[in-house]
């Protein structure tokens, strides 16, 4: 009896620090790193949230932007950060579920970082060149099986997720589509409105301009319903392919080894945050879908993404750089 109380009260004196360190965070500023340049989602999402964290906690939240790799070296910063909480990331699909199927990443998604919570998530919605002959997705499949590696389709750069998307839609359909890598998603659509490919799937903020203005067609959207802004264009579930379900994702994460009580408080800050009206009202202008998850349900989301993708690289017979 007296080993086993020496031994509960060295458990607690162990404990004792994390439970106060918890209770107290966060005591000074957090570090918000977002993998990618300003402007872009990931960056639109860390302000936005992270503004209304800062007001909830009455501690800056500082958003801190490491871009580079597709958002693997910001998201490296996170994993290779101490695990105290007061340094955290928003990161993506790519970054997350696809980047370490295709390439040599410093970092284990599932074991060198801690989920937090899914924030949003912004459907891709595959759209056509005006000059293509097809009105619907039954006229596009029967367009691309007449015409076998003669249509071409517009990506990000290889890899990302429009890429994917696309050799997943080749998979599904059983066509032949050429892939024609871009540096980013803005000369794609550029050569898309110039009619120099023939389609792609992109974010719906990216295209939903040209989509409004009639001078790209949607066919349809990788999304579980209809987007309110383009409620005209039927989900891929509706046309008849209900397991092309194309969706990017943005989900906040902590440095693997942050004690679960403080990755417990990141996790109601945040989705806190992501209630309040005024952050709903700008995320969804830009045609996010605000979430909010417990760690462990983001964390099996993102197990299951990370499967996903990395059956249609080997399906689909995707070079990578591993």
């Amino acid at each position: 009896m007296r080993i086993g109380g020496r031994l509960l009260a060295g458990l607690f004196l162990l404990l004792a620090p994390v439970a106060a360190d918890a209770q107290d965070f966060p005591a000074r500023p957090i570090r918000l790193i977002v993998p990618f340049p300003p402007g872009g989602p990931n960056d639109i999402i860390a302000r936005v949230v992270g503004q209304k964290m800062s007001e909830l906690v009455r501690q800056p939240v500082i958003v801190d932007n490491r871009a580079g790799q597709g958002g693997v070296l910001g998201t490296d910063a996170v994993a290779k950060a101490a695990p105290d909480g007061y340094t955290i990331g928003i990161a993506s699909a790519g970054a997350l579920a696809i980047s370490p199927s295709m390439e040599k990443v410093a970092y284990d998604t599932l074991k060198d970082l801690a989920p937090v919570t899914l924030v949003a998530t912004v459907p891709e919605m595959l759209v056509v060149a005006t000059d293509v002959p097809a009105k619907n997705m039954s006229e596009l499949v029967a367009l691309a099986k007449a015409m076998p590696g003669k249509l071409n389709f517009a990506s990000s750069g290889p890899g990302s997720l429009p890429h994917l998307a696309c050799e997943l839609f080749k998979l599904t359909a059983k066509i032949d589509i050429v892939h024609v890598p871009y540096r980013g998603a803005a000369p794609a659509v550029n050569d898309l409105l110039g009619q120099q490919v023939q389609m792609s799937f992109l974010d719906l903020p990216v295209i939903l301009p040209q989509i409004k203005a009639g001078t790209l067609r949607g066919i349809a959207l990788g999304g579980r319903e209809r987007a309110p802004t383009a409620p005209d264009v039927p989900t891929t579930a509706e046309v008849g392919m209900p397991d092309l379900v194309i969706e990017n994702w943005y989900g906040m994460v902590a440095p693997a080894g942050t004690p679960p009580a403080i990755v417990a408080k990141l996790n109601k800050v945040t989705t806190e945050a992501m209630t309040d009206a005024t952050v709903k009202g700008k995320l969804a202008d830009r045609g996010l879908t605000l979430v909010g998850d417990t760690p462990e349900q983001f964390r099996d989301f993102i197990a299951n993404d990370i499967r996903k993708w990395a059956k249609v690289i080997q399906d689909a017979g995707v070079v990578t750089a591993k």
